[in-house]
């Protein structure tokens, strides 16, 4: 459901409650001109467009943010939607402003560019701006809350992309600056959308035992309180209670395979007191008061996360055998944890100094040095999404210093994350003391050891880069091969791009080669052909992305030429779907796929001279093909033709897929998760559970073409419990 439509009175009336000191007059000025640039403009609601701005400034306001933050919110689509330009903002209200506004408005469609393309050069514009002004990144975080609040309005496929695309990019931006409430919301908005069905379940449970709940919380809140009232605090503590978020007991209950009751820390009890002596104070009545449960406490303090969280976790054993989760921090601490980077707008002792400051923004600039050594414009979203994961494990090394790294982080990350020089020379790993293969991965609480070589020319492995799950130890690794190996790059380069357009049919006379891919040198920086070739040598250039441009190119550009050399002529029906088949000898005439079979551009193909109705395409693989074959009746044999596709243009056919896995809670949406990341539309779809335990899951799917399907299939094996992924066949 839409919120309720904020007021610019209502923005007002914050601010002159504030104890902080707002520019009242020119907010007033921004909203003025935002909603003259905004009239006539609706929402999906209905509402008018002015609702938008009013809202995020209100939720910018809530953070505590300054008055140019809230001004860049009310304006912060006047240049993307309306006539107005960033000229006319600077003169109105100043450089600040304006730069805030630019920073976040998209970029406008290039046409060159693929969705995916397009998304990751926003993220990457926007980012660029957040190195420069944090503020950016705040709006942008607040612009998509409250998107994300209204998407119910939005047709069920932007929904999931709008979804997909917060919870991918946007939820890991807010942890790692530390935004808890933002993060929170962004994260069980998207989940909704991503799977109705869970989330739905999750809410009947909470529902079901709302006031038992409460009673229990406000019964932990109360025996604490009376026991702390015995001891002397700066401060009088406070304490407060609550129960998980929809989306972290969905994590716990989906993807750990835990039942609702096996969750020991949805029930949460907070503690905040005054020092970090106090901390550990209250820590140690706690354990007096309740019995902890083994390897459940986790000191944050210490070791901060690396958004900068500190806090004591502890799981203990209520009197009625309930485990909940007691945390302890400082009045410092908890307003770091909930406002993370905007707490140095709210509140002045939040970030002392510029120092932290740049701390915290640290890992921005590693994003773009670490993107920026790859040519693929995509990699940045690829650096978020693993990188910035909101999970992260903690590894020390054998000097007791603790190292952060993204969960399922191997050895290799370990050792690059220590020092670029330790990863190059890295020969083995010791954790705990044993011996381990360079692609373990490492848990928290581990001690990692790295063996390094002694040779002064050692460098990496090229099959580490599929080892390595940070795009940081990768990066690393592309900059060696990229400086080090320049001639052996050019040779595996020029190898690699021979075999996929040979594989793609894709026969461009050498000579010109470089004309044919002018525009992609001029898109990756590429002065020559050799750059081009040494830049897929170390990793920078994914040719899996290009091909599909390249084949529709090749097609338009050559295919069309090709004069017949003899009587046997080549010509491509006309009908409205088969444009990308060639039939020898056969002239214009109707063209249907075999349902049996479901043919898609790259298979191999056959086409059956049907009585009246024109060829069927069937795959050579067709079981009704090879039983035809196998009857040997010279009048069938004589009607079945060669054929081959044209091209595997971007128009997507049916086909269907068969997956069977081992039956579990959360299979069908870590199914469909995956197929929505790569848009691919669902037609229908069936799961049942078979008579040995396993599960199947049948869909009818559009797919482009072969290479996309593969692709697709490749990442559902990987999914936990995955057994067989198929093409059905009718």
């Amino acid at each position: 459901m839409e919120d309720k439509m904020v007021t610019i009175d209502e923005l007002v009336q914050i601010i002159l409650t504030n104890d902080k000191q707002y520019d009242l007059s020119k907010i007033l000025s921004a909203h003025e001109f935002a909603a003259k640039a905004h009239e006539g403009q609706f929402r999906s609601s209905g509402q008018p467009y002015i609702m938008h701005p009013l809202a995020v400034a209100k939720i910018l306001l809530e953070l505590g943010m300054d008055t140019d933050t809230v001004c860049a919110a009310l304006l912060h689509d006047v240049v993307e939607d309306t006539a107005a330009t960033t000229e006319d903002l600077k003169k109105r209200f100043g450089t600040d402003v304006a730069q805030l506004v630019e920073g976040v408005t998209k970029l406008k469609k290039i046409p060159i560019f693929n969705k995916e393309q397009q998304q990751a050069e926003n993220v990457r514009k926007i980012m660029l701006a957040m190195a420069e002004d944090i503020r950016v990144i705040i709006i942008k975080l607040c612009d998509r809350l409250h998107n994300m609040r209204t998407l119910g309005f939005r047709p069920a496929d932007k929904q999931r992309n709008t979804a997909a695309e917060t919870m991918h990019i946007y939820v890991p931006i807010a942890n790692r600056l530390g935004i808890r409430a933002v993060k929170d919301e962004l994260e069980d908005l998207s989940f909704k959308y991503l799977d109705p069905f869970a989330h739905s379940e999750i809410e009947q449970i909470m529902a079901m035992k709302k006031n038992e709940r409460e009673e229990f919380i406000h019964s932990i809140k109360a025996y604490i309180g009376e026991h702390l009232k015995d001891h002397q605090f700066e401060r009088e503590p406070e304490i407060s209670g609550r129960v998980k978020s929809n989306y972290s007991i969905y994590k716990k209950m989906y993807m750990q395979h835990k039942e609702f009751d096996q969750i020991y820390d949805k029930y949460a009890v907070r503690v905040i007191v005054s020092t970090v002596a106090e901390c550990y104070a209250v820590l140690g009545l706690i354990h007096d008061m309740y019995r902890p449960l083994p390897n459940r406490f986790k000191d944050y303090i210490s070791t901060p996360k690396a958004n900068m969280y500190q806090s004591l976790h502890t799981t203990v054993l209520g009197r009625e055998g309930i485990p909940f989760e007691v945390q302890i921090r400082t009045w410092d601490m908890h307003a770091t944890a909930e406002y993370g980077i905007a707490a140095h707008w709210k509140y002045k002792e939040g970030i002392k100094g510029t120092d932290k400051m740049d701390q915290r923004l640290a890992w921005v600039r590693q994003v773009l040095e670490t993107q920026q050594t790859s040519d693929d414009v995509e990699e940045i979203v690829r650096i978020i999404k693993n990188d910035l994961a909101p999970e992260d494990i903690f590894v020390m090394t054998p000097k007791g210093d603790t190292v952060s790294l993204p969960v399922k982080a191997t050895v290799i990350d370990f050792a690059y994350r220590i020092h670029t020089e330790i990863g190059h020379k890295t020969m083995g790993a010791k954790v705990d003391g044993k011996i381990v293969p360079l692609d373990y991965e490492l848990q928290t609480g581990q001690i990692c050891e790295i063996m390094i070589s002694k040779d002064p020319d050692k460098g990496p492995n090229r099959a580490w880069l599929d080892i390595a799950k940070t795009n940081d130890a990768k990066a690393k690794m592309r900059s060696w091969f990229k400086k080090e190996r320049r001639e052996e790059n050019i040779t595996t380069g020029r190898s690699m791009l021979e075999k996929e357009l040979k594989r793609s049919r894709i026969l461009i006379p050498e000579e010109e080669l470089e004309a044919f891919l002018a525009d992609d040198l001029k898109r990756h920086n590429c002065s020559s052909l050799e750059d081009f070739y040494a830049s897929i040598g170390y990793g920078g250039i994914i040719l899996q992305k290009l091909l599909p441009r390249w084949k529709d190119l090749y097609h338009k550009n050559y295919c069309m030429e090709e004069k017949p050399q003899d009587q046997s002529i080549i010509t491509p029906i006309r009908t409205p779907s088969t444009s990308r088949i060639i039939l020898d000898d056969i002239s214009d005439c109707a063209v249907k796929f075999a349902q049996c079979c479901n043919p898609l551009p790259g298979d191999d193909i056959i086409g059956f001279i049907t009585r009246g109705h024109g060829i069927s395409v069937h795959t050579t693989q067709c079981i009704n093909y090879k039983s035809m074959l196998s009857r040997n009746i010279p009048e069938e044999q004589e009607r079945w033709v060669e054929i081959q596709w044209t091209d595997t243009s971007n128009t997507a056919m049916q086909t269907g897929i068969e997956i069977v896995a081992l039956d579990r809670v959360g299979l069908v949406f870590d199914i469909c998760a995956i197929l929505t990341e790569a848009r691919i539309p669902i037609v229908h779809s069936s799961s049942r559970v078979l008579k040995n335990g396993n599960a199947i899951f049948d869909a009818s799917i559009k797919i482009v073409n072969k290479s996309q399907l593969t692709a697709v299939f490749d990442r559902i094996r990987k999914i936990k419990g995955v057994l067989s992924v198929e093409r059905a066949t009718n």
